[in-house]
Order: C-alpha cells, then sequence, then structure tokens
C-alpha cells in the first residue's frame, strides 16, 4: 500500500478505505509510512446484528460444539449461515477489527464518530463523503498527515484501547503504527501505566457483561461519548491535532452539544430499548481495566492476558484468578484443535493448563490463534482450563488465556521447555493487574532440560516469512510491533 502511494507522483492526498483486521492496521502503517502528504481514513465499519443466528464470537465454535454433540448438523450449517445481519463491515464484536478502527479515530486520522458505523449505511456514506471533503481542505491548508500523528495522539490511543477493553493484537499494531510514523514504538511500561489509570468503560461483545455488539456501542455514541468521559476525567491530551481541523478538546466541545449526539443515543433506546449509558459507562460506573502484562519464571521477559474478559465466576472475591494444574503441551494449533474435539483418551481433561508452544514469529509466523480460545468459551470441554501460548489470540478471545509468551519457544523461551504433565500456577489480579505464570516443580532440572522434542519452524513456513521472524527478532519482537528497525539490523550485521 505505501509502495502504491509512491507510484503516484502526482498524489496530493491519500484516502484509506479498510475494515479488518489485517487490512486496516496495514492500512494505518501505509498512511503513516507517507505522512508527508495529507492523509485520511475511512474505516469499513461493522455489520449488524442477526436476528436468527449467533453472533460472530460464538458461530466460530460450532466445530467443537458439534463434535461433543452439544448441537446437531442441521442446526450447526443454518446458525453458521445466519450469523451476519448485513453484508459488509467489521464484526459485531470488539475484535481487531473494530478496536483497530477506535484507535485509527483515537489518533485523529479519522473524523469524529468515524469507527463503528454500521456498514453500507447512510450513515457510513456520509461519513465517507465527509472524509472527502475533509481530505480536500487538508491538502488545500497544505497539512500532512506527519503533523496529525503526535506522541500525544498515541497517548490517546493508549487511552482508549484500555477504555474499550480492546483486542491485544493492538499491543502489536500501535507499535507499528508508531513506528512507521517515524514516533517512538510504546513500551510494556507505557501500557501498563495506561492500564492502571483508565478504567474500562464499554460494555461490547466479546467482554461483556451483558456484551453489546460494536453497532450499539455506535449508536450509543461511539469513541467521541467514551472520550467525554475520559477528557472529564484529565486523561486524554486535548491538544491532540485531528484530520477534521481542529483539536481532540474542540472535536469533544462541538460533540457534547450536537444533534448528532442526541439523534444516535435517541435511536438506540427507540430501536432497541437500550439505555446508551448501559453500554458506555461512566467512570464510577466502570469495569476494571484492560490487559494485565504477566511476569514469572515462564515468561521471563512477559505474556499478556485481555484480564477484563476473564469470566467473573472464575475470580475470587478479591478479583484474582488462580488456576494450578497440569500442562498439557501442543506443537501445533491443530493438535490442540484435535485434543479438544476428541472424547477418547487423548482428550482434554478439566484442570488442565493447555501451552501451545513454537506459535511465536520463529515458530509459526505467529497466526492468529481463535479455536482454541471459542471453544474454552463456547463448549462444554472449556470449563476450568487456561492456555499459555507464544503465539498470540483473536481479537475476540476472552478468558484466562495468557499469549504472546516471551521469550518465545524457538528462542530459547522456557515455555518450549515444558513437557505433558507439569505443573504450571497462572495468578492474574484482575484489579492490580498483576500477574504471574510459573512452573512450580524442581526448578533447576527445569531450566536445565532442552527444547521439547517436537519444536521445530513449521516446515510449511514461506522463506519470506522467516526472513520476516529473523529481522522483526532484532527490532524487539512482538512487544516491538514485529517490525524492521534497520539501524538495530544493521548495527547487528
Amino acid at each position: 500500500l505505501r509502495r502504491l502511494t509512491r507510484s503516484l507522483p502526482t498524489a496530493k492526498g491519500v484516502m484509506g478505505v479498510a475494515t479488518c483486521d489485517k487490512g486496516l492496521p496495514a492500512m494505518m502503517m501505509a498512511l503513516a509510512g507517507t505522512g508527508q502528504l495529507p492523509g485520511i481514513l475511512v474505516p469499513g465499519g461493522v455489520t449488524l446484528l442477526s436476528e436468527e443466528g449467533e453472533d460472530l464470537a460464538k458461530v466460530q465454535s460450532v466445530g467443537a460444539r458439534f463434535a461433543h454433540s452439544e448441537i446437531d448438523l442441521k442446526t450447526a450449517s443454518e446458525t453458521a449461515c445466519r450469523s451476519c445481519g448485513s453484508p459488509g463491515g467489521g464484526c459485531q464484536f470488539l475484535g481487531t477489527a473494530a478496536t483497530t478502527q477506535v484507535i485509527a479515530e483515537a489518533l485523529g486520522m479519522t473524523l469524529p464518530h468515524a469507527a463503528l458505523v454500521p456498514s453500507g449505511s447512510e450513515a457510513w456514506r456520509d461519513m465517507a463523503r465527509r472524509s472527502a471533503l475533509a481530505l480536500m481542505d487538508m491538502t488545500v491548508r497544505d497539512t500532512p498527515l506527519s503533523s496529525i500523528l503526535t506522541e500525544a495522539s498515541f497517548h490517546n490511543a493508549l487511552v482508549l484501547h484500555a477504555a474499550f477493553g480492546g483486542s491485544t493484537n493492538l499491543i502489536l499494531h500501535i507499535p507499528a503504527i508508531a513506528h512507521a510514523a517515524g514516533l517512538p514504538r510504546p513500551k510494556v511500561e507505557d501500557w501498563q501505566a495506561i492500564n492502571q489509570k483508565v478504567p474500562r468503560l464499554v460494555d461490547a461483545l466479546p467482554n461483556g457483561p451483558h456484551g453489546f455488539a460494536t453497532v450499539q456501542v455506535y449508536l450509543a455514541g461511539g469513541v467521541p461519548e467514551v472520550m467525554l468521559h475520559l477528557r472529564d476525567h484529565g486523561l486524554l491530551r486535548l491538544d491532540a491535532p485531528t484530520v477534521s481541523g481542529r483539536t481532540l478538546g474542540e472535536n469533544l466541545a462541538w460533540w457534547e452539544q450536537s444533534d448528532r449526539r442526541r439523534l444516535f443515543r435517541e435511536k438506540l433506546t427507540a430501536l432497541d430499548g437500550i439505555n446508551p449509558d448501559d453500554v458506555i459507562r461512566p467512570p464510577g460506573n466502570s469495569f476494571p481495566s484492560t490487559v494485565t502484562f504477566v511476569q514469572g519464571n515462564l515468561v521471563p521477559e512477559g505474556a499478556v492476558v485481555k484480564s477484563t474478559a476473564i469470566a467473573p465466576e472464575l475470580l475470587d472475591d478479591a478479583g484474582v484468578f488462580l488456576h494450578e494444574g497440569p500442562a498439557r503441551v501442543f506443537a501445533s494449533e491443530e493438535a490442540a484443535i484435535a485434543a479438544l474435539k476428541s472424547t477418547g483418551d487423548d482428550r482434554v481433561q478439566e484442570g488442565d493448563v493447555l501451552v501451545l508452544a513454537g506459535l511465536g514469529p520463529l515458530g509459526a509466523g505467529m497466526p492468529e490463534t481463535y479455536q482454541v480460545t471459542s471453544t474454552l468459551r463456547y463448549s462444554s470441554v472449556g470449563k476450568n482450563l487456561a492456555v499459555l501460548t507464544d503465539g498470540r489470540f483473536s481479537g475476540v478471545s476472552t478468558g484466562p488465556c495468557l499469549g504472546h509468551a516471551s521469550p518465545e519457544a524457538l528462542a530459547g523461551g522456557p515455555i518450549g521447555k515444558l513437557r505433558d504433565g507439569d505443573p504450571i500456577r497462572i495468578r492474574i489480579d484482575t484489579r492490580t493487574l498483576e500477574g504471574t505464570a510459573d512452573f512450580v516443580g524442581n526448578l533447576e532440572e527445569f531450566l536445565a532440560r532442552r527444547t521439547h522434542p517436537e519444536l521445530s519452524p513449521d516446515p510449511r513456513l514461506p522463506d519470506d516469512t522467516r526472513l520476516w521472524a529473523a529481522l522483526q527478532n532484532a527490532s524487539g519482537g512482538s512487544w516491538g510491533g514485529c517490525v524492521y528497525d534497520v539501524d538495530e539490523i544493521l548495527r547487528r550485521l
């Protein structure tokens, strides 16, 4: 996308239109990387809820539920065909696609109230038309996107991620966008500091407790409504510029008094009978913040869990999740899925800690893992289990699932030394946002072990992905956005 822009030497500005998990972060990186030009983003919006089928998070577990005779084949096939209430747009839940739309607006790359619009609706077409006019105005004023993307913008992006309960994949994408813009990449310490200050205000799928759809979050006021609460508590950088031509503070002052705000919130109540303040809550009625960064002898460089999405019934009265159980080690996601679907002796047992090792950049290119986590949430086989992996999760994943375990197994990480039956203790305090993941057997013997004999790079991994994995590992790894830090790579060469 960036090369395509460079191939148009007479371009006066760039409009990016993108929607989902991969294309949208890529588009934002491309726009940030051509920041010498005026640029604006038009998010592709979201699809509507189905009136008959399941939401797009739950429906992806039909395979596991069918394997365990929880639904029949007719129900599985019909349910899968009835899950989208409208064509186009990102999912109905706050996964990676929807979260990235929120982050784009927080960065000032879109017009106000542009994230999570019902895709293809008149509201979406109106937003697209106004975005084109805003881009033309940027060209007249000679306002490059580089003047919009600032350190203040990225501070606001981290704040909105916490307030929405966003996908953990943005821990990859936000640093990558910052790197493309030539700005400092947020560090783990930055994420921790923000999450310690900012509560989750949005009750959306998959986090709950009710789990409203993304279109309902939009009708409740979306990003600017959440920002009003954050502004009033001094959590935003209001001087951050935006593509509207106004600062963030000026945009919020307009939104607060606008007919648009009133009409959309009234529409939510009229259409769905929902109080907008139940969807976007004030800080006094909020939830614990979004992510916890985990330490311990299994993850010396850390791991991450979306702690706000651990079911309340799994927590004690102090908001602590504690799980001690034997490791069940898998060297591929396919093997884990087979065990979750199995009803034989190789099936997953209650109390297990599912360890998916070798799924980091060096092992498998860090693919998205969701079939495992969806089974844990929506199938009876998933009760009283935890997951630890050096891979990453789908943005809709929930529960006690720890990802990005670092170092990854094939970079010498302790997760690669685990064997079936090894005792593991996972503790996550969802209120203080502190967590640990530890091997609790003979530590000296454990650390002296070789890597699990079944672990090796996926033979299907193409050479360009292997090269990317090696170069991003030298550039800060997944915590740094899996980017190419050319200066660091040259220094090492």
